[in-house]
């Protein structure tokens, strides 16, 4: 009700409304992890992990980041995954999860420049991500 209030006064939508919301913000996760989960590169770093915690994790940061209502209150970038740099966590890696995120959203509809925008926040991690 309120986005479309917004659209009718002429403003423009938030990031989480063009792209679906919370329903998008679910499959968009969902997707992601069964691609994370089938690819033999990656899939070994997340063995030892609770995947519907880390989905639900997940899909509050993707919220945050597309300017939702849900709050990310995870644990810092660094130390998030410093335990996954002793698994040998590098670029190639996160090469292979931002390949995984940018197709699980075109999947869900997301167009660009919305997909760009997540993408680069996404990518803005990085270096934190990989404790540089």
């Amino acid at each position: 009700m309120l986005e479309k209030l917004k659209s009718l006064l002429g403003m423009q939508p938030s990031l989480y409304a063009r792209v679906g919301g919370g329903a998008a913000m679910d499959a968009a996760v969902d997707i992601f992890y069964r691609k994370v989960l089938d690819d033999s590169c990656i899939r070994y770093l997340f063995e030892d992990v609770d995947m519907d915690q880390q989905r639900a994790k997940q899909k509050r940061f993707l919220s945050m980041v597309c300017g939702g209502p849900d709050k990310f209150t995870g644990l810092q970038m660094r130390e998030a995954h410093a335990h996954l740099l002793a698994l040998g966590l590098n670029d190639e890696h996160f090469d292979h999860i931002m390949e995984h995120l940018r197709t699980s959203l075109e999947s869900c509809g997301v167009k660009p420049p919305d997909l760009t925008q997540i993408l680069d926040v996404a990518e803005s991690f990085r270096e934190d991500v990989l404790g540089r």
